[in-house]
């Protein structure tokens, strides 16, 4: 199994729901297009912004079918979270994905009952990545979510030896020191993603090539010039846009950031739905704020 590199913007897609709350499918067709006019062309399904906690196996296999027959043909590339708190759920998504022609797959911790330590936690990773041998398997580390704070690099060695088809990280995790190590982990050998758009730009000060994040879905103009700007040496233009998206993520925050991103997009004209409970669906009222907010910043001009 040759080694994947996920470079430039990789979109941690919504999972569209009709008012009701049942999935609507039919909207990945204009995230897909949306995604694509935007360039960016690779997709994260399935994941924290996904809603993949609020959502049954049967729906997230429907979810990844769907993806796989509409990207047939384009240049986008799917990558699948099938993490859960039921491994065997996980490895069933994992399975799935593989067989739907998925270019990857990942998972998170599970997070109720919690690996207490990496060796556990490899664990856990080699029950999913196993089920799916012939894909490249990235662990997801986001221990705001999960409140699973582990050594990555540990991770990263231990699992080397035990999960053949690791390919590394999505690092959804704001120490920078770790980060480091792990991208120098076994001299260079694993991909690590960066998670925090907020602060892409510092990580691509240490070897980042590649970022998933939500915010791509909609801002991903900002982030492209932070790239360009980065590679060209103009730090200078690099942090102004970094900060642009900084004061973006600040005012969805305020809002509620999964229903806020979600009306972000049907203002964009890409309806993905309301969130499901126990994320929030903005009122009319904080819809009408949001907009005003981020016009007021100048977000979409930014576009």
């Amino acid at each position: 199994m040759s080694r994947l590199q996920l470079t430039g913007l990789v979109a941690a897609t919504h999972t569209p729901f009709h008012d009701d709350g049942s999935l609507n499918l039919a909207v990945v067709d204009r995230q897909a297009e949306h995604l694509l006019r935007n360039k960016v062309a690779t997709v994260f399904i399935g994941g924290s912004t996904g809603e993949s906690h609020s959502l049954n196996v049967e729906e997230r296999q429907q979810l990844t079918t769907r993806w796989m027959e509409v990207v047939r043909g384009t240049p986008l590339k799917v990558v699948v979270h099938v993490g859960s708190n039921c491994l065997t759920d996980a490895a069933m998504l994992a399975r799935h994905a593989e067989k739907s022609g998925a270019v990857a797959v990942a998972a998170l911790s599970p997070s109720y009952f919690k690996p207490r330590n990496v060796e556990t936690l490899v664990a856990c990773a080699w029950q999913v990545a196993s089920a799916a041998p012939q894909t490249p398997f990235y662990f997801y580390d986001i221990p705001v979510l999960t409140g699973v704070s582990l050594s990555m690099p540990e991770f990263l060695a231990h699992g080397r030896e035990l999960i053949p088809n690791l390919a590394g990280l999505k690092f959804t995790n704001p120490d920078l020191m770790a980060y480091q190590a792990c991208l120098r982990a076994g001299d260079g050998a694993f991909d690590v993603p960066w998670g925090c758009d907020e602060i892409l730009l510092a990580a691509l000060a240490f070897g980042a090539t590649g970022a998933v994040g939500s915010t791509y879905n909609f801002a991903a103009p900002i982030f492209h010039r932070v790239l360009a700007a980065f590679a060209a040496g103009d730090l200078k233009s690099a942090r102004d846009e970094q900060y642009r998206a900084v004061q973006m993520i600040q005012v969805l925050v305020r809002y509620g950031f999964i229903g806020a991103t979600k009306a972000v997009m049907v203002m964009l004209g890409v309806d993905v739905g309301p969130a499901r409970l126990p994320n929030a669906l903005l009122t009319p009222e904080q819809t009408a704020g949001l907009r005003s907010d981020l016009e007021t910043l100048g977000f979409f001009d930014w576009l």
